[in-house]
């Protein structure tokens, strides 16, 4: 049986009391593009260093490709193309001797990848590092990781300081890698994009894995909302009984409610109202995105979403 890309079994890294991660597990399967997701401090640039090899565990394990994380062995490494969150550049040197560099250590002799992503980003390889904006950082970084075209991608916050045209243009990447068959581990604060791109979601909350699911399934839970206008005064006390119903806002002729769960029971006790008219928008994931970080709805994840603390 072929070993997966990434298999991260009961991982933990302290670096303090409440500090890291504790008994992290999670696996990324060939061809998805998995969503890394949680609260700054919470502990997705550690269990990703200790992936990298950057970090070794106290405790657990992870592997990529089946080659353990913490051996010295670079094999495991040649496949992955890796973008830290933090991206740091020697400064004196330009964007075209960064990537000779890269090149040079991954034996990379056929640079049309390379040409093709510089050219489909616009990076500027003739100005020093210390000269460019973050975007532009990011932009050669992007470049750096890609342009061996690995079959594991790890990227950490991959469209921090890209702008909107740029975000669709690495959107429109990640597409055209899985459909190659790559991988991709994206770690990000943009929950659209996430949604956008990602197969499976995995969150972690204080050092703690608290969601690991399909989009498709986190869709199917995820919060719609319906706004109601009434030419009459109602009274609502009936919707606020239906199972999976929550009224956000309520005036005598004016109701905004969420809803999870089958929207049939409230359509029911709504028409029974008479509104005049009805506004109904589908589930957002990022709407749960921000519950589930936020420390609601985790029972369903196996959690009792105790208290936050400073992991890293």
């Amino acid at each position: 049986m072929t070993a997966p890309p990434i298999l991260i079994e009961n991982l933990t890294k302290t670096f303090a009391p409440e500090r890291g991660v504790m008994d992290v597990s999670m696996t990324v399967d060939e061809g998805e593009v998995c969503g890394f997701l949680g609260p700054n401090g919470a502990g997705k640039s550690t269990t990703i260093r200790c992936l990298m090899g950057l970090y070794r565990p106290n405790k657990g394990r992870a592997h990529m490709f089946g080659l353990d994380a913490s051996s010295r062995n670079a094999e495991r490494l040649r496949d992955v193309g890796y973008l830290p969150g933090e991206l740091h550049f020697p400064e004196m040197l330009t964007g075209a001797d960064i990537l000779a560099r890269f090149a040079h250590m991954r034996g990379l002799r056929d640079m049309t990848q390379r040409d093709e992503l510089v050219d489909r980003l616009g990076v500027e390889l003739d100005a020093p590092i210390h000269t460019l904006s973050k975007g532009n950082k990011q932009k050669l970084g992007i470049v750096s990781a890609l342009m061996h075209k690995p079959r594991l991608l790890v990227l950490d916050e991959p469209t921090s300081g890209l702008d909107p045209l740029l975000q669709d243009t690495f959107a429109t990447m990640m597409h055209e890698a899985v459909g190659e068959g790559r991988t991709v581990l994206l770690s990000s604060h943009d929950l659209a994009e996430v949604a956008r791109l990602a197969h499976r979601v995995v969150i972690i909350r204080t050092g703690r894995i608290v969601v690991d699911d399909t989009i498709d399934a986190l869709r199917a839970t995820a919060p719609g909302s319906i706004e109601l206008d009434f030419d009459h005064d109602v009274d609502v006390s009936a919707l606020s009984q239906i199972p999976g119903v929550t009224i956000r806002t309520s005036t005598p002729r004016h109701v905004s409610l969420i809803h999870t769960g089958s929207v049939a029971p409230a359509l029911t006790a709504i028409a029974a109202l008479e509104p005049v008219s009805i506004t109904a928008r589908p589930a957002e994931l990022d709407e749960l995105f921000l519950r589930l970080y936020e420390g609601e709805d985790l029972q369903r994840a196996g959690t009792d979403g105790g208290s936050e603390g400073t992991a890293r």
